[in-house]
């Protein structure tokens, strides 16, 4: 629920003018109770508003008296799950005493009166902003800093300059305006009756920018299995239930390996990833959000991928083609790391644009220069270059497509090695082009946040890191979580190749143990340096090659390896979803070993003989931890917290999933 505040000025003509016999503040009040308000408070002084935010414990919808909408718009905003605190912004330009701002990746990093000087504005404030519950002491101390007169843009610049991070909402479709005198709330009732508005909701529901496959592919019929949805009452976790069940049924028909449950399988994938649109999109148009099915959309994406896989080899390994388990291991290993240097350069943009001009930093060079020839990119939407950029770097659209396209044409193993080929390729390509920019930008961001729950450290991690304090400043978290990585491939060379008998099996093991463990010691330093973003990633590419080096060495079975990577990747996905989705560490997260934890207890289980055995039951025992952690942490979520003036904001990874994967529910 949310309390609206409809905050008028001293001095406004149009409130004398009502349009078919309603004050336009009448309609408005009307329109916010639409929108799902619990509660409207019409005031002219900014004191009452704060001492409204000050004591509520919901979201607070501030509205200027202005603003002339539809309700969905309104709506929209009142449910936005991008954030807790987003204003609306329109394209009009600015009348006298109304804010403009700029924006960065979603965000407003500036805002100001006078638009004469504020040369770089890139919108007008649209009158409207939900402020969360965490961001309501940032709202109390702009309220009561700001005076009479044209008070809600006054307001809403105060709030501009706070430590809340401020959202963006654009209008599109739907009819939004700031009208000022009787002549222009005509035009905007008259551009609001011209609109059929439960169309463009329809239509809005589709992702404005999405990948190639899916905007030629899906979504120019997605919409019609939305709507149906919609009318039959089916909720966005039921769409995601079916998805889950196409994709699995998919894979077991790629697994079964007949030339006619090849082509079925790849009908089934793709129609299932037409229902992984589609529930976002009935979340979008229903306004159905909430942590729990944001988490299981998340979730259930990465598991119906992996799962894929596995049926692939399967279907391998039946037709005699090759170890299919070796090629479904290194995609989901390589998939994996991907997504996680997705999920931080993102937080770390996101960083950039709340400090544009960091003390130091240079928009020249090479990183400057690559990311302006980016943005110029990105903004000429449609373009060749466009959907290139769009599509090289192998989002899930795309691989979904090329899955199900070499599978029903050829075979599994070529699925699984143009999967590999197309993701290693992409891999190389962001890489690359990430490091050089993320150096141009010179901002952190693991200093800003649990660098203990996103290091997914154990109590071996900890112990080394207080020892890691005493090392010289070139033992940083990145250097040597190159080179657990490096310990743990140059590991699964040597196995790959034979370890000899077994006290060298032992010795080699023990050493690349100790190799990779190193990574734990700059655990308790400041992870602050441009490209310590690629710690996490790092450190679940050392994790995951150090279990495929020993699982080789020991002999135990792909599918046992794959099984426990399986689950690794899902927790691990589980920790990204919380810094997208401002989530509370989990409530077990010691129980979960760390990962210098779970590689101790894994070399334990295989110096003892009971490789295949010991992994099993670590796979059961982790995945009962994650699903317990996912029931009391996203099912039962605990209320927000407020966030004292002053304090930092920390980080919110709303565009985390770079790839355009993330579909907030």
């Amino acid at each position: 629920m949310t309390l609206a505040v409809i905050l008028t000025r001293s001095a406004y003509p149009g409130q004398a003018q009502p349009v078919d016999g309603v004050p336009p503040v009448d309609r408005l009040r009307d329109q916010l109770g639409r929108a799902g308000a619990r509660q409207v408070v019409v005031t002219a002084d900014p004191a009452e508003v704060a001492t409204l935010a000050e004591h509520a414990t919901e979201p607070v919808l501030l509205c200027a008296d202005d603003l002339v909408a539809h309700a969905a718009v309104l709506r929209h905003l009142a449910t936005s799950p991008v954030g807790p605190t987003v204003a609306l912004v329109l394209t009009d330009p600015a009348a006298t005493g109304q804010a403009v701002l700029r924006e960065e990746r979603g965000q407003v990093v500036a805002a100001g009166l006078d638009a004469g000087r504020f040369t770089d504005a890139t919108g007008t404030f649209g009158g409207a902003v939900r402020v969360g519950v965490e961001d309501l002491p940032a709202l109390v101390a702009a309220a009561r800093q700001t005076g009479p007169g044209s008070a809600p843009d006054r307001v809403f610049t105060a709030l501009t300059g706070t430590d809340a991070t401020i959202f963006t909402h654009r209008v599109r479709l739907l009819v939004a305006h700031r009208a000022t005198d009787a002549e222009s709330i005509n035009d905007a009732v008259s551009a609001i009756g011209s609109v059929d508005e439960d169309k463009a909701e329809l239509r809005l529901s589709v992702k404005e920018k999405d990948d190639f496959f899916t905007t030629y592919f899906v979504s120019t019929w997605s919409p019609y299995v939305t709507k149906l949805s919609a009318r039959v009452g089916l909720g966005p976790t039921g769409v995601t239930a079916l998805s889950v069940l196409f994709a699995l049924a998919a894979a077991a028909l790629f697994g079964y390996g007949a030339r006619w449950a090849a082509v079925l399988g790849a009908i089934l994938l793709y129609l299932g990833f037409v229902l992984d649109c589609v529930d976002g999109q009935l979340a979008r148009y229903t306004r159905q959000f909430s942590p729990w099915g944001g988490w299981l959309d998340t979730m259930a994406d990465r598991a119906k991928e992996y799962v894929v896989y596995a049926g692939l080899a399967v279907g391998v390994d039946r037709a005699g083609l090759g170890n299919g388990w070796t090629l479904a291991i290194a995609a989901l290993t390589l998939q994996t790391a991907r997504h996680m240097t997705d999920t931080w350069y993102g937080a770390l943009h996101d960083e950039a644009a709340r400090r544009p001009n960091p003390a130091g930093a240079s928009g020249g060079g090479l990183g400057g220069r690559l990311s302006q020839a980016s943005n110029r990119v990105q903004a000429d939407t449609g373009s060749l270059s466009y959907w290139l950029k769009r599509t090289v770097v192998f989002p899930i659209g795309e691989r979904w497509a090329l899955i199900a396209l070499t599978v029903a044409l050829f075979n599994p193993l070529v699925s699984l090695v143009a999967v590999l080929v197309w993701g290693g390729l992409a891999a190389a390509y962001t890489l690359a082009l990430r490091t050089v920019r993320a150096r141009s930008m010179r901002v952190s961001v693991l200093g800003r946040v649990d660098t203990t729950l996103y290091r997914d450290d154990g109590p071996v991690a900890g112990w080394l890191g207080a020892l890691g304090r005493r090392l010289p400043g070139w033992a940083g978290p990145l250097p040597l979580g190159v080179l657990a990585v490096a310990a743990s491939a140059t590991l699964l060379g040597l196995a790959l190749a034979g370890l000899g008998d077994t006290g060298v099996r032992v010795a080699v093991v023990v050493t690349g143990l100790v190799a990779v463990l190193a990574a734990g010691l700059p655990a308790g330093r400041s992870h602050n340096r441009p490209l310590d973003w690629l710690v996490p990633a790092a450190l679940r590419a050392a994790e995951y090659l150090f279990v495929i080096a020993i699982d080789v060495a020991a002999g135990v079975p792909g599918p046992v390896t794959f099984a426990l990577l399986f689950v690794l990747a899902l927790h691990h996905y589980d920790l990204t979803a919380r810094l997208e989705k401002r989530g509370a560490a989990p409530e077990l997260r010691p129980y979960g070993l760390g990962w210098d934890g779970r590689l101790l207890l894994l070399v334990a289980v295989v110096l003892a003989g009971v490789a295949a055995a010991g992994e099993a039951t670590l796979a059961g025992y982790l995945f009962v931890i994650l699903t317990l952690g996912a029931v009391s942490g996203w099912m039962l979520p605990a209320a927000p917290a407020r966030r004292t003036p002053g304090a930092g904001h920390g980080v919110d990874g709303r565009a985390a999933m770079a790839a355009g994967e993330e579909r907030n529910r």
